[in-house]
């Protein structure tokens, strides 16, 4: 049993990666958009363009890629201009 789990694992290295084209769409639509993209939207263009995935396989391509998407930091603005009524 030892032996043939031996060959099972050399013969699974060989093999060429089934997603290596869904790695290369995923790759450009990063790109496209500048890095501003995460797993959900890529996933969403990617079915957009005919392409079904699961958004967690997205993911997981996105991580083993070195892919993070940007997020952007919004400024903290307090003022709400007048509030209440004034009285005469």
């Amino acid at each position: 049993v030892a032996k043939s789990s031996f060959y099972y694992h050399l013969a699974r290295g060989k093999r060429e990666d089934k997603y290596d084209k869904i790695k290369s769409l995923i790759q450009l639509i990063y790109q496209k958009h500048k890095g501003r993209f995460g797993y959900r939207r890529i996933t969403l263009e990617l079915k957009n363009q005919g392409v079904i995935i699961n958004h967690k396989t997205v993911l997981r391509l996105m991580k083993n890629l070195g892919l993070k998407s940007l997020i952007r930091v919004r400024k903290y603005k307090s003022y709400r201009g007048e509030q209440g009524k004034i009285a005469p």
